[in-house]
């Protein structure tokens, strides 16, 4: 009888728990080689996506579940960063988001049709593999029944040592059986061997012979596993390895003094790969979340600039920027956790999508409204076009400056469109006032000729001021009533003209004792006499006329003070507009308020009488 480690050596006890333990790293390794192989390639294209998927449904090899589930995210990503891609275009060129359409994409309709291919194909292949299973099964019961059978007696170990050592090679030649009877199997295997060994009865040159001729494979064995160290491809050497752990644990015993050192050295061996192996997953599973920590960083990021304000379209701008810059640098960034990575895509994507869509809203209102104005603004052209020939001077004056205040309030359009428009209502608006400037062209040859009559009278007031002559108030009533009666002057001039004219006038009223306010008052009261003469309501009758009066003048001023403004830019020629708009205003205003004194006159009248 064999002691327990040369037992232990014999059945590959040891080596099955190493083996065992490695089987659940290469499980979790098998889980990930795919991945890892194609996140190798740099898929750029959804064609050649398609391209490798093809080649996998087109194979005589067996397709990689998690190739292939890899392979379908990476085509559906591009598929939708592609769609998206058409739609902002379309979006960006003035296209009308409820219009938009997503047009069949062949491509898609190819990668489906191999994905069937490929799922038909891993459907057949899983059958005809579980049936080989169930028959690998089948066969390695019967070895073993036969191997139990010969170790009934020492006598017939012996005799049936070519027969076992025939059962022992074709046991290595079956390969895989149902994962949920291989270890029981195994353990039947191994226990009826060494039931088998236990009895066996070999000479001395035999034993030994078998003993050196395990000792080479073994040693070749564990020279293959020290190799492994240097291997590149650390998931390459670790499959390698799981393959010389079959072969050691299906080799024979070697001499009983060698069996730990040889173990020893095997195990040290698998350590180091194995070690390299699992230290690769680490670094993968790290940087996986590294990837997770900065696409969370990204989610929040965007998130954050989908909630800032935009308060017009070059917020709104501005933000798509920053927020296609932050799209670039997630493509940069690897797989986060196989568990995490679509959800952290889908995050990304909702903010994306939440953000882009209110974009979209927006821009449809916006072009909304941009439609309303220029039908407002192309109305307001069409009516200053329609009034541009008319001689009405005084009425279409009015009724443009009210078009002109009526523009301002509409809101704005496309800047093309919108300088047009505004041309075309300008052009009408010149055209009139043009028209109607040249019409009154006459009146400024007049406004010289009064700004020699005002400068004669002044010099004659001067001159009144220096003689002081005892009719000198007489004189004075008598210019004053002759400058009244004299019309505008020139605009240019009125400044001036009026500066020297009440200069004069209050020397000679403070010289005469006599403001200039209740000379003209006086004057009005003393006119008023005569009213009061032509009948009982004369009075009456005037302060109505002159109520009507004050109050049409009073409109007139706040008329022409709301639109002075506007028509200084609404005309080429608006400074000629703006100067006899002053003009009129001084003088309106003058009249107003001698309008309120002569009211005023009348009803201290009225009270005297009463």
């Amino acid at each position: 009888m064999m002691d327990s480690q040369e037992k232990n050596l014999e059945t590959g006890k040891i080596e099955e728990q190493n083996v065992e333990q490695a089987a659940v790293e290469n499980n979790t390794a098998s889980q990930e080689v795919a991945t890892t192989e194609t996140a190798r390639r740099n898929y750029a294209t959804k064609e050649e996506v398609l391209e490798r998927v093809k080649e996998i449904a087109h194979s005589s090899e067996a397709p990689d579940k998690e190739e292939v589930d890899l392979l379908k995210t990476i085509f559906y990503k591009l598929h939708v960063a592609e769609r998206d891609a058409k739609l902002k275009e379309y979006l960006d060129a003035g296209g009308d988001p409820e219009a938009y359409q997503i047009t069949p994409d062949e491509t898609e309709e190819a990668f489906k049709a191999e994905m069937g291919i490929i799922r038909e194909k891993r459907a057949e292949i899983f059958k005809q593999q579980e049936a080989e299973k169930e028959e690998n099964l089948k066969k390695k019961l019967e070895i073993i029944e036969k191997i139990k059978a010969m170790a009934t007696s020492p006598e017939e170990a012996n005799k049936s040592y070519q027969e076992f050592k025939a059962l022992q090679q074709e046991w290595k030649e079956i390969k895989a059986v149902p994962a949920e009877r291989a270890n029981e199997l195994w353990r039947s295997y191994q226990h009826n061997v060494e039931q088998f060994y236990d009895l066996l009865k070999l000479n001395s040159e035999a034993r030994e012979y078998d003993f050196k001729k395990n000792l080479e494979i073994k040693t070749h064995l564990c020279e293959a596993a020290e190799r492994l160290a240097e291997e590149e491809d650390v998931i390459s050497a670790f499959h390698q390895l799981q393959e010389l752990h079959q072969q050691y644990r299906e080799t024979g015993p070697v001499a009983k003094d060698l069996r730990e050192e040889v173990w020893a050295r095997f195990k040290a061996a698998s350590t180091v790969v194995n070690k390299r192996h699992q230290q690769h997953f680490e670094d993968l599973r790290s940087k996986e979340e590294e990837n997770l920590q900065r696409k969370t960083e990204l989610c929040e990021k965007v998130e954050a600039i989908a909630k800032e304000e935009n308060k017009g379209a070059a917020d709104w701008e501005k933000h798509t920027k920053e927020i296609i810059d932050v799209q670039a640098e997630w493509k940069t960034i690897g797989f986060a956790p196989q568990k995490m990575n679509v959800k952290i895509f889908e995050r990304f994507r909702a903010a994306c999508d939440d953000f882009f869509g209110r974009k979209t809203q927006y821009f449809k209102e916006m072009k909304e409204r941009f439609a309303d104005n220029a039908a407002r603004k192309q109305a307001l052209v069409e009516q200053a076009q329609a009034l541009q020939d008319s001689t009405e001077w005084k009425s279409t004056t009015d009724k443009l400056i009210a078009l002109q205040k009526e523009w301002k309030t509409i809101g704005m359009v496309p800047k093309k469109l919108g300088d047009q428009l505004w041309n075309d209502f300008l052009a009408a608006c010149n055209k009139f006032f043009e028209a109607r400037n040249a019409a009154n062209a006459g009146t400024r040859n007049e406004e010289m000729e009064n700004l020699e009559k005002k400068t004669s009278i002044i010099e004659q007031l001067k001159a009144i001021a220096e003689e002081a002559a005892d009719d000198a108030k007489e004189k004075v009533h008598e210019l004053v009533e002759q400058y009244n009666a004299v019309g505008h002057v020139p605009y240019k001039d009125k400044d001036k003209i009026y500066k020297a004219y009440h200069e004069v006038l209050d020397k000679l009223y403070k010289d005469m004792n006599i403001s200039t306010a209740r000379r003209r008052l006086d004057n009005f009261k003393n006119s008023l006499k005569d009213v009061a003469k032509r009948g009982e309501n004369a009075l009456d009758n005037e302060r109505t006329r002159l109520m009507r009066r004050y109050e049409s003048l009073k409109q007139e001023i706040q008329t022409y003070d709301n639109n002075l403004g506007f028509l200084s830019v609404a005309s080429k020629k608006g400074n000629s507009l703006v100067d006899e708009m002053n003009r009129k205003i001084e003088k309106l205003r003058d009249d107003l308020k001698l309008v309120r004194e002569k009211i005023k006159a009348i009803d201290e009248e009225n009270n005297e009488e009463q």
